[in-house]
């Protein structure tokens, strides 16, 4: 196979790309939406939630999460039940139901374009939301315990994980204009695969 073959598969790729685009953003949404129902998932996320102007209120004592922090793994039975009296988990479990439910709507582009489309907008608001939490919370960057490299534009591990959701916000672009592509035209995979076999 020449080099330019090779190049024209490639250049049909986009076909599959958006598929995968699709699923891949539907995989984190439900997969990191179950998690929310899990309390170690629902305390790693307090210092977002606590420090964020959106969602503090949200929170009984959003001032004192720092006092009550555990780690992934950590069982303390006396922060497990200042989370509970925060409504750490109650936060945690909406959030779970709305990123699972997103994650459906990504995938029901199989049996209707509006139902993806709206799946698509809303996993693109979603890191919209998210990746204005490395402007609110501190613990997105690394913190002052000595070495030289602290602050921006040093990233700690929840920032890293943060930042990762620029490709969520892109991958959703795609998504949208894909949905849109299949209205216009007034399609969707399974009324194609019908057409297919009934012709």
């Amino acid at each position: 196979m020449s080099p330019f073959q090779l190049l024209v598969i490639a250049s049909r790729l986009d076909k599959l790309g958006i598929h995968l685009v699709r699923f891949g953003v539907a995989i984190v949404f439900l997969w990191i939406g179950a998690l929310k129902f899990v309390p170690y998932e629902a305390d790693s996320i307090t210092p977002f939630v606590a420090n964020s102007p959106f969602f503090s209120f949200l929170y009984a004592h959003p001032e004192a999460y720092r006092e009550h922090f555990t780690h992934e793994g950590q069982l303390d039975l006396a922060q497990r039940a200042w989370q509970v009296a925060n409504h750490t988990y109650a936060f945690s479990n909406g959030l779970g139901v709305v990123e699972m439910s997103i994650g459906f709507l990504v995938l029901a582009y199989l049996v209707s374009p509006k139902l993806g489309l709206a799946g698509a907008v809303l996993a693109f608001l979603t890191p919209i939301v998210t990746l204005s939490f490395l402007i609110t919370t501190p613990e997105a960057w690394v913190a002052n315990l000595g070495d030289a490299q602290f602050g921006f534009p040093y990233l700690s591990g929840a920032g890293r994980l943060v930042l990762k959701d620029v490709l969520m916000l892109a991958g959703s672009v795609l998504m949208i204009a894909d949905s849109a592509k299949q209205l216009i035209n007034g399609t969707s995979l399974i009324n194609l695969d019908k057409k297919r076999v009934s012709g």
